[in-house]
């Protein structure tokens, strides 16, 4: 086991389940800190405590739906949801508030940490985002300076709203972002919930870059929630 440079807080009120992630973290090397009410956890991030948050809805306090409204008025850590609330509406509203993922009770360890990494990588890539232009995941490549789309290294043709949607994923890579969000951020929020004119976006964007569209590498669909683009 090797020590980790991130915290991460675990904001749960369950004890038991808090102290499995607990466990679970300090076993990979992760310093953590707990919180078990909404206002614990919060006074946490205020003071920069931790790097990245486990997030319960359920808090005793504060519904973990306002927690994240809060966060977000000034902070971009991320939060990933943990929470037994497994309907495809609650997991859509608490990404729209702006949660990083949503993991569903149960859960495995592996699960888990596969969530966290993706997290981090996302926390350290958006750090250095600031003076990087080109981005890539496996055989995909975007310039976001020359608005220029590759594949295997080789440029290809994209319309301006497949590069629009294209890059959205890539500026929140490994992220879940729902099918709404994406509407509001490409079409504009007066567009309304048109989802067929997405997913006729989305199927024309994938026949471009995808080697087989029904069964795509990248762009990945998470049923009754979105699209995330994936962190390889």
């Amino acid at each position: 086991m090797s020590e980790r440079n991130e915290t991460i807080l675990i904001v749960e009120d369950d004890a038991q389940i808090r102290n499995f992630i607990l466990y679970a973290l300090r076993q990979e090397g992760f310093s953590c800190i707990t919180a078990n009410t909404a206002q614990s956890g919060l006074s946490a991030i205020v003071a920069g405590q931790a790097d990245l948050v486990l997030l319960d809805l359920g808090l005793p306090d504060m519904d973990g739906m306002d927690v994240i409204k809060k966060v977000r008025e000034w902070s971009e850590i991320p939060i990933i949801v943990v929470s037994a609330r497994d309907q495809d509406r609650e997991k859509a509203a608490a990404l729209d508030e702006g949660a990083d993922d949503y993991l569903t009770k149960p859960f495995s360890v592996t699960e888990l940490m596969a969530r966290i990494r993706v997290a981090i990588r996302h926390l350290h890539k958006s750090g250095a985002a600031k003076t990087q232009s080109v981005f890539s995941v496996g055989d995909l490549s975007i310039d976001l300076e020359k608005r220029l789309v590759y594949v295997n290294g080789s440029q290809i043709h994209v319309t301006p709203l497949e590069y629009n949607l294209l890059a959205l994923l890539f500026k929140n890579i490994g992220k879940v972002l729902t099918t709404q969000y994406i509407i509001n951020e490409i079409y504009g929020v007066k567009y309304g919930n048109d989802t067929q004119a997405l997913r006729t976006l989305m199927a024309g964007l994938r026949r471009k870059i995808e080697e087989t569209p029904a069964r795509p590498r990248y762009i990945l669909t998470e049923i009754g929630v979105g699209y995330r683009l994936k962190d390889e």
